[in-house]
C-alpha cells in the first residue's frame, strides 16, 4: 500500500513554475489522505489569483499517478484557509530561495 511520504515524494518533483521550488517545501500542500488505490491532496496556492491553479492541479495528478502505481484515483482539492504565507516555506525551501 502506497504510504503519505510515498505521496509527498512524488510531490516533490511538482515545482511552482514561477517560484521554482516544488509545492511540498514551498507550502502549498496542507494534507494528504491515503485511502487504499485512492489518494486525497487538499493544496493552495499563493494567492487566489495565480493563473497556474489549472497546471499546478494537473501536475500533482500527474506525478501521484505516475510515480505510485498503486494509486487509481487522485482528487486535488484546492483551499483557502488558512491563506498561505511566506512563513510556510520550509527550510529546504527558503535554502532553494536563497533565504538562509
Amino acid at each position: 500500500m502506497v504510504s503519505e511520504d510515498d505521496i509527498l515524494r512524488a510531490l516533490r518533483t511538482v515545482n511552482d513554475p514561477e517560484v521554482g521550488v516544488n509545492i511540498v517545501d514551498l507550502g502549498l500542500v496542507y494534507g494528504v489522505e491515503v485511502e487504499a488505490e485512492r489518494v486525497r491532496i487538499a493544496m493552495t496556492m499563493t494567492t487566489p489569483a495565480c493563473p497556474m491553479h489549472s497546471y499546478l492541479t494537473e501536475e500533482v495528478r500527474q506525478a501521484i499517478l505516475n510515480q505510485c502505481k498503486e494509486v487509481k484515483k487522485v482528487d486535488v482539492q484546492l483551499v483557502w484557509d488558512p491563506p498561505w504565507a511566506p512563513w510556510m516555506i520550509s527550510e529546504e525551501g527558503r535554502r532553494q530561495l536563497g533565504w538562509q
